[in-house]
């Protein structure tokens, strides 16, 4: 199917919008943690920004999925980085008067700008055609990851802006994400026309035209069970990789401290980890549009129990081995992001896509909280070793969850039969 013209400039729009606010989703991973625990005066709360960065994402997405079903996808996103940037402006000022209470509640509404930065890869595949969906959401991931990398590199830079102005030096990274979000709102809002879902939505009414995409069938026609499956199987696959990377990620850097390892080395390990994410992410959009979703998804589940496995035997000294079993589950993770994403798309029609959508999201958000406060109670009780090869075998369900979406149902099996006798009968 040839790809709409309107196509190109979405995604050129939406590359910019990401780019912008890869930087403003880094400020909160590169400091959060140091700037709560210098207003807390407290190691143990070094991790609230985390927790709240992901129960805001969680709201994020459900009331961004919400708004974008309503209005389409411009308000929904643009409205969703204008609230992260208010987010952002809050913390610099929560840093600003020491005020931890108006921080909690800053990082919360930061965290709608995080769930924002996600979603936008379904805007990307609303109008592509089914043979181009994943490079079309793996685009939109990609672009994340330069402004993610530029986003750390001006740590130094933004602390001495905001030390000049008599803002906390760690603040200075929310005034680089204030601005980053505004700035993608902006970008959104002006130039995201014609609105991609809301065009999709259309061309889905109009069947009779060439290039319109077929309408969704009734609930209970076959065709929508098989539809059902493919949607629970993309979100049964992004759930499950999301849990198992945030486990083994979080505590990798613990591990290896843990046993003397020099900070650098444990932040070199996470540095490979992030580029495994995104970096190759075009590439896993063509291996999805070429080779197909279910396939790609079912092969994040041995990568991720390779990366589980290697993690777990490997020396806490060994860091080119644990750099290694952390690349992989960066792969893992990233196949199964794309082709869940894929599947997802695929499986909903254009007015109730942002919605649920929105809902998947949700349920993302909802397994990185589990995997980052259930892997240090496993650390605790048996080990690193034991949470990497836990979740290393955890992962490996989501072959099963691929193959029942892939199953025929026995209605579908049925119909042709029952086809064939009632033409006989004529």
């Amino acid at each position: 199917m040839r790809e709409r013209p309107e196509q190109r400039r979405i995604l050129a729009v939406l590359v910019v919008a990401q780019v912008l606010s890869g930087a403003g989703l880094a400020a909160g991973i590169t400091v959060g943690a140091l700037l709560a625990e210098e207003m807390f005066g407290s190691t143990g709360l070094a991790g609230v920004p985390s927790a709240l960065f992901t129960a805001g994402a969680a709201g994020g997405a459900a009331g961004i999925g919400r708004l974008c079903r309503r209005w389409g996808r411009r308000p929904g996103l643009a409205l969703g980085y204008g609230t992260g940037a208010l987010g952002s402006l809050g913390v610099v000022v929560a840093s600003a008067v020491g005020n931890p209470v108006l921080l909690c509640g800053s990082l919360l509404v930061y965290g709608a700008g995080t769930a924002t930065n996600l979603m936008a890869r379904y805007a990307g595949a609303d109008l592509a055609s089914p043979a181009r969906r994943g490079r079309a959401v793996s685009t939109v991931l990609f672009a994340t990851t330069l402004g993610a990398v530029a986003g750390p590199n001006l740590v130094t830079w933004t602390g001495d802006l905001a030390r000049s102005w008599g803002i906390p030096r760690l603040a200075g990274p929310f005034l680089l994400a204030c601005v980053a979000f505004a700035a993608a709102a902006l970008v959104l809002a002006v130039l995201l026309r014609p609105d991609p879902l809301r065009l999709a939505a259309r061309l889905a009414a109009a069947p009779e035209r060439a290039d319109a995409a077929p309408a969704a069938p009734a609930s209970g026609h076959p065709w929508g069970d098989a539809q059902r499956r493919g949607l629970v199987a993309g979100t049964a696959v992004m759930v499950l990789t999301q849990l198992v990377m945030i486990a083994v990620m979080t505590m990798t850097p613990v591990h290896m401290l843990a046993h003397g390892s020099d900070p650098q080395a444990a932040g070199l390990v996470i540095a490979l980890h992030v580029a495994a994410m995104f970096l190759p992410s075009p590439l896993t959009g063509l291996l999805v549009d070429r080779y197909g979703r279910r396939w790609i998804a079912a092969a994040s589940g041995p990568l991720l129990l390779a990366a589980g496995v290697l993690a777990a035997t490997a020396p806490p000294h060994a860091v080119p081995l644990l750099a290694t079993a952390l690349v992989l589950l960066g792969l893992g993770w990233n196949a199964g992001l794309v082709s869940g994403t894929a599947l997802v798309t695929d499986a909903l029609p254009p007015e109730r896509r942002a919605a649920v959508q929105g809902l998947v999201d949700v349920g993302i958000a909802g397994a990185g909280a589990a995997g980052g406060l259930s892997s240090g109670l496993v650390v605790a009780a048996g080990g690193y070793p034991a949470l990497a090869l836990a979740g290393g075998v955890l992962a490996l369900a989501v072959v099963p969850a691929v193959g029942w979406s892939a199953r025929v149902p026995r209605t579908v099996r049925a119909a042709p039969a029952a086809a064939g006798t009632e033409a006989e009968r004529s």
